[in-house]
């Protein structure tokens, strides 16, 4: 069998193998692919692996020995599933690989909102308390966690995940979804409607799935519901925000800070508001990217198609 994994360089960078792929056949690896290259690359495979790299109909109708596309992430809209669907083609995603590491990127944002560690630290290292009249100093506000409100929005493995740690740091969990069922045994735990938990939360921690009706549901309308004192976090999909708007929002004071992790366009535009915005952190979209989430994502990604060969596919997307 011939496998291509089209863009395999930000899965393993060089700290990990494809050993376990190679053993089911002939494999192909490409750092990353340009549309304009992919079908050059994936002829005569029976197994493609994607991260970003779009396949088009187009471009799957120009495979007729292409069985079987592993996405190797859990968004799979690079991929038009339906025309894949329709020429025989499995498309397959990996769903469970990050939810511990994104979680803990979810608070390595609050924590920095919170407290400025860099800022702080870069002070002491340029002299700053070594100069100080005083024993202590701070540069910003300090915000303490314990007896505020984390509004969780899209309560699937990653949201509950941030909801236990949320608990344990004595917050208030608010949850928005549209399944409200197996709710946790969290201290102090309850679901709300999207405008409630904007209007009560300290803290917005955003993971929806982009839909149609997700997309830009954090506008100029729902940042003028939140505290002025609240922060928000997004480690799920850039377009759920819209990013003037929040842009506008920090730098007018409608909300305190957010951390984003995900952007509306990957890389962004330099003229992007959000990379000047009033205290908004962002950064490369590597809250997936532990050595250990990884690792994870690519044992995942052999076994899908191991599964696959032996007629028993699984996380199939439809």
């Amino acid at each position: 069998m011939k496998i291509a994994v089209l863009d395999g360089y930000c899965l393993n960078p060089g700290d990990l193998n494809w050993d376990h792929m190679r053993q089911l056949g002939e494999v192909a690896v490409y750092d990353r692919t340009r549309v304009d290259e992919v079908l050059e690359r994936a002829a005569g495979a029976t197994a493609i692996f994607t991260n970003k790299t779009p396949l088009p109909g187009y471009i799957l109708e120009q495979l007729p020995e292409l069985r079987y596309i592993g996405v190797l992430a859990t968004g799979y809209n690079v991929v038009d599933v339906e025309a894949a669907r329709a020429r025989g083609i499995v498309t397959t995603n990996i769903p469970t690989y990050g939810t511990s590491s994104v979680a803990q990127f979810v608070f390595a944002l609050l924590l920095e909102l919170c407290h400025h560690v860099g800022v702080h630290a870069d002070a002491v290292r340029a002299g700053e308390w070594s100069h100080n009249a005083d024993w202590s100093f701070w540069k910003s506000p300090l915000v303490e966690l314990a007896g505020k409100t984390m509004g969780i929005v899209g309560f699937g493995r990653i949201g509950r995940q941030t909801g236990r740690i949320a608990d344990a740091m004595d917050m208030r969990v608010l949850a928005h979804d549209t399944n409200q069922t197996n709710a946790p045994g969290y201290t102090d735990f309850a679901w709300a409607g999207l405008e409630e938990l904007l209007r009560d939360s300290d803290v917005v921690s955003l993971h929806s799935p982009l839909f149609p009706e997700t997309r830009g549901m954090i506008n100029a309308r729902t940042l003028a519901l939140m505290k002025p004192s609240a922060f928000l976090i997004n480690t799920s999909r850039g377009p759920l925000v819209v990013d003037q708007d929040l842009a506008d929002a920090l730098n007018n004071g409608a909300i305190a800070g957010a951390g984003l992790d995900v952007l509306s366009v990957e890389p962004p535009a330099e003229d992007n508001p959000l990379l000047h915005a009033r205290n908004c952190l962002v950064t490369p979209h590597i809250a997936w990217a532990t050595r250990e989430a990884r690792s994870r994502l690519m044992d995942l990604a052999v076994h899908n198609l191991v599964d696959f060969v032996a007629g028993k596919p699984r996380n199939v997307v439809t």
